[in-house]
């Protein structure tokens, strides 16, 4: 069954396409507001969903509570292993982590090594997410620590197993010393019952001297980071209870558009439970009549 990708643009949420109560909890690890619209956009906007965010750079952090809803709570932990870390605060927010940043990659590329410089340390606490009570439960994780990300994932197999989908960064180059890059990545979530859906949006940028017009953000060539978007395994649906399987299904529906995975789920659901989600999902998608 096909749905022409031409046409499968339906405008309403899942919730009110098929008239659903279910909510939702994600959590957000680095949660600073830095690069336009995050990706769990649509479900704060549906009302449907709580977010609790982690943000430990105290301007960021700041900036999050000011413009929070009523669904949005924000911690200033950083995470990682519970252990003391030391966090690199540098010119460009965005680029603070508690790894190094590797000077030999970054002047590879136009501005990243200025925009790197660190302009001041601080020594704190990390929090490990399976010891902080307000994830419990989460359904979506999304994560972008700079290199951290590996981390946490290792000191948090319990919130990974209730994870429906993570949405990570991943590096394919070394940007901070000692960072763990795509690769070593990819094998802990495919052992943790996640596959790999797809990278939204994989990012080149120009290696010098060569630059496109005044355009530092213009990528021609060289793969440096993408966000990677892992969702539960869809040959194992026999993991995810149908609650489980709704969740999943409003996920990728109202943040990925990713309409061929949804009725897939929805027939699942629709099997296991007698109802008609997937007919109404299909000719939704499709236009059909």
């Amino acid at each position: 069954m096909q749905i022409p990708l031409e046409r499968a643009a339906p405008i309403a949420s899942l919730h009110a396409l098929l008239h659903l109560t279910c909510k939702l909890k994600v959590v957000d690890i680095g949660a600073n507001p830095i690069d336009g619209a995050i990706p769990y956009a649509p479900l704060l906007a549906n009302g449907h969903t709580r977010i609790v965010g982690f943000e430990p750079n105290p301007d960021a952090l700041a900036k999050l509570n000011d413009q929070k809803g009523p669904n949005e709570t924000y911690l200033p932990h950083a995470v990682a292993d519970g252990g003391r870390h030391t966090l690199r605060l540098c010119v460009l927010s965005g680029m603070s982590s508690l790894f190094e940043p590797n000077h030999a990659v970054l002047s590879l590329f136009h501005g990243f090594s200025e925009w790197a410089q660190v302009v001041r340390t601080v020594e704190l606490d990390t929090v490990r997410l399976d010891d902080t009570p307000e994830t419990d439960g989460l359904d979506l994780l999304k994560i972008d620590i700079q290199g951290g990300e590996l981390m946490v994932f290792q000191n948090a197999p319990v919130r990974l197993a209730q994870a429906l989908v993570v949405h990570t960064e991943v590096e394919f180059i070394p940007m901070y010393l000692g960072q763990p890059l795509f690769a070593d990545i990819d094998p802990l979530m495919r052992a943790s019952g996640f596959m790999l859906h797809r990278f939204e949006p994989m990012v080149l940028r120009d290696v010098k001297p060569l630059l496109f017009g005044d355009d530092h953000y213009a990528g021609h060539s060289q793969a440096v980071w993408a966000d990677a978007i892992y969702v539960r395994d869809l040959t194992r649906l026999e993991r995810l209870d149908v609650n489980q399987l709704l969740k999943l299904a409003v996920i990728m529906h109202d943040c990925y558009r990713s309409y061929d995975v949804v009725l897939y789920l929805l027939r699942e659901h629709d099997r296991r439970t007698r109802k008609n989600y997937g007919d109404i999902y299909f000719e939704a998608v499709t236009g059909a009549t």
